[in-house]
């Protein structure tokens, strides 16, 4: 593998685990929020 290759390699995965981070956070974030509106509990 060349060097160019690895170094994108190594640098796209935090990009990919912060996006897919971001996508679980919001979407717990407007569960949360939609629990608490009907004033009930999470889990």
């Amino acid at each position: 593998m060349n060097p160019t290759a690895l170094t994108l390699y190594v640098l796209i995965w935090p990009a990919v685990v912060a996006a897919v981070l971001f996508i679980i956070g919001r979407a717990f974030a407007r569960e949360w929020a939609e629990a608490r509106r009907e004033g009930r509990d999470l889990v």
